[in-house]
């Protein structure tokens, strides 16, 4: 998967297209990512004998094809590509302006 945890990524479909935000989780073996403030969901908690009921808000899990990069120059998305540089490590770089992420 070339997303990570921190990326900054912006959301292509679904209902909350166009927003932005920070990868806080990957699920590779699901192909899915949670970006902080997309997707939120409400789980409704039952009460138990100590706690009350209650409703937890949470940052759902988005499938990575709806989701693409933030190119760090021209803060637009971008595909992401790879390129072994001058060391012969294995760096991504963004598709658009050809910078390393």
């Amino acid at each position: 998967m070339k997303i990570k945890t921190g990326d900054q990524v912006v959301v292509i479909a679904g209902k909350d297209r166009n927003k932005t935000g920070k990868v806080i989780r990957v699920i590779e073996s699901a192909n899915r990512v949670v970006v902080e403030g997309v997707n939120t969901a409400i789980k409704h908690v039952r009460k138990t004998k100590t706690a009350k009921g209650k409703k937890v808000e949470f940052n759902a899990p988005l499938n990575a094809s709806n989701v693409m990069l933030i190119d760090p120059k021209s803060k637009k998305a971008t595909r992401v590509g790879y390129q072994i540089n001058k060391e012969g490590k294995k760096e991504r770089i963004a598709k658009k302006s050809k910078t390393v992420i």
